[in-house]
């Protein structure tokens, strides 16, 4: 019996040489995309991949992608996690204060549920003053973390007070800091971007669709996880 059940796994290996193989010639380091040196830390637990989307709410580009970023994290392996990181490359457009709201929300509990709805918020009702509607340019004054508060009192059901006094401290300001950090060992200039466990930077331009994107990103999954020497999930 043993020795039969070591012709199958034999066998079963050598089935999936062909497909690791195929795998490993599509998806070419350096072209589709860039191993990290050094990789930057990661916040999953043992045992689980890291997947980010480096992003802004105050990005047309990531509110664009959004349907996308939700089909690739509903179809990630069981074994990966998706996470965020705010960018705030563009000042003159808001982006250090959505920066600083959204790890406020994230601190409070309450970014996950109101994700869309700030992206919403944005760049479809207006209701986050960040657009004129009329001539489609920033507002000047730019919105201010009381607009942001409000909004998270509305959708977040959280006070204004207590929004306004967590993002004026000190844990807020690290959370900035620990961001801004992250996104240099990203080497990122511009979002969205995916980064894989800390290692594998995904070159976008030269993918031709959201779906080579996930299949990349999938790919990328399984070499950390033979890396990690991580056992297969079960599907989903």
């Amino acid at each position: 019996m043993a020795d039969v059940k070591r012709k199958i796994l034999g066998l079963l290996c050598l089935l999936l040489l062909p497909v690791a193989a195929s795998a490993q010639l599509l998806w070419q380091q350096g072209r589709h995309y860039t191993l990290l040196q050094p990789a930057a830390p990661v916040s999953t637990p043992a045992g689980k991949i890291e997947v980010t989307e480096i992003f802004s709410y105050g990005c047309i580009y990531c509110f664009r992608a959004k349907g996308e970023m939700q089909k690739l994290k509903d179809g990630l392996p069981l074994d990966a996690v998706m996470t965020y990181v705010h960018a705030a490359f563009v000042p003159s457009e808001g982006w250090p204060m959505l920066q600083r709201a959204f790890y406020t929300a994230q601190a409070l509990g309450i970014a996950e549920a109101t994700h869309d709805q700030m992206f919403t918020s944005i760049w479809e009702t207006g209701e986050m003053p960040l657009l004129d509607g009329k001539s489609g340019r920033m507002r000047n004054p730019l919105p201010t973390l009381a607009d942001a508060a409000r909004f998270y009192q509305k959708y977040g059901l959280v006070k204004t007070e207590t929004f306004l006094k967590l993002a004026a401290s000190k844990q807020i300001d690290e959370a900035v800091a620990h961001a801004e950090e992250l996104i240099k060992l990203y080497k990122v200039s511009g979002t969205p971007s995916l980064v894989v466990n800390g290692r594998y930077l995904i070159n976008n331009s030269t993918l031709s669709s959201s779906a080579q994107q996930r299949q990349l990103v999938d790919f990328l999954v399984s070499q950390e996880r033979r890396r990690l020497g991580l056992p297969t999930p079960p599907a989903r």
